[in-house]
């Protein structure tokens, strides 16, 4: 199985990762200013550059992502909303961005910064954001210190990182931000537009590459995330930090 065709997984879904519009505007509204140039980061198909672009028509945004056709996508969806001139799309690494300093009023990033790196993440855009710029990202945590055997166990595998909300406030502040603002997402942000048109998804490709093992142990992989937020999404879940840089 080719490496890319992880990515294609995700191509036509809504999201990429857990998400809702009305989200994405919650957390908008709550910044002091009207952000004029908004970099937004791992953006994949872009639905949370779409709400920001309707949120605020004085809105420049620059979307990037490391996969080409996701950003296609996102160019088809701005220019039938009329958003082209104010979306714009790049093909980078979050790690190699080729941005000048203080670009950008807000930093944008739902659930990717941890791809490379929650601490990392912060740490590397920071030189992006304007004197006092502000910061909106997605990350997993987890809502409990004593999670059950089972789903640490998972985690362990998948994302050995995940932390409390306090030590990832700690993270923050020693990366040279203030927390303005935390809330969870609730589990509708995982199944609406993230897990169900996934879950249909991963049947046609079942189907479609039955004779392919490989596909079909990624598939299995996919059933077991699901299934463990089903069990445990009392224990872990996505959390939303806004955040301000501090000089």
């Amino acid at each position: 199985m080719d490496a890319s065709f992880f990515f294609t997984v995700f191509e036509g879904l809504p999201r990429q990762g857990p998400g809702l519009d009305a989200f994405t505007a919650k957390v908008f509204n709550i910044l002091p200013i009207v952000p004029h140039a908004i970099l937004d980061v791992g953006c994949g198909s872009g639905m949370q550059s779409l709400t920001l672009a309707r949120l605020s028509s004085r809105t420049m945004i620059t979307a990037v992502d490391i996969y080409q056709p996701y950003l296609d996508e996102l160019q088809v969806r701005a220019k039938k909303e009329g958003f082209d001139s104010r979306i714009k799309t790049l093909c980078a690494s979050m790690d190699d961005l080729p941005f000048a300093p203080e670009s950008f009023d807000l930093v944008w990033s739902e659930g990717s910064a941890n791809i490379m790196g929650f601490k990392e993440a912060l740490l590397a855009w920071k030189m992006y954001l304007k004197p006092r710029g502000y910061m909106a990202v997605s990350e997993c945590i987890w809502f409990t210190s004593t999670p059950s055997e089972e789903v640490k166990q998972f985690f362990d595998t998948v994302h050995p990182t995940i932390q409390t909300e306090n030590k990832v406030r700690k993270v923050i502040e020693a990366s040279g931000y203030e927390v303005l603002k935390t809330f969870r997402l609730p589990d509708a942000a995982w199944w609406e537009r993230y897990y169900i048109p996934l879950s249909k998804k991963m049947k046609c490709l079942r189907k479609l590459y039955e004779d392919d093992p490989e596909v079909q142990i990624l598939m299995d992989s996919f059933d077991v995330e699901i299934d463990m937020f089903r069990n445990y999404s009392h224990e872990y879940g996505y959390m939303f930090f806004i955040m301000r840089k501090k000089e």
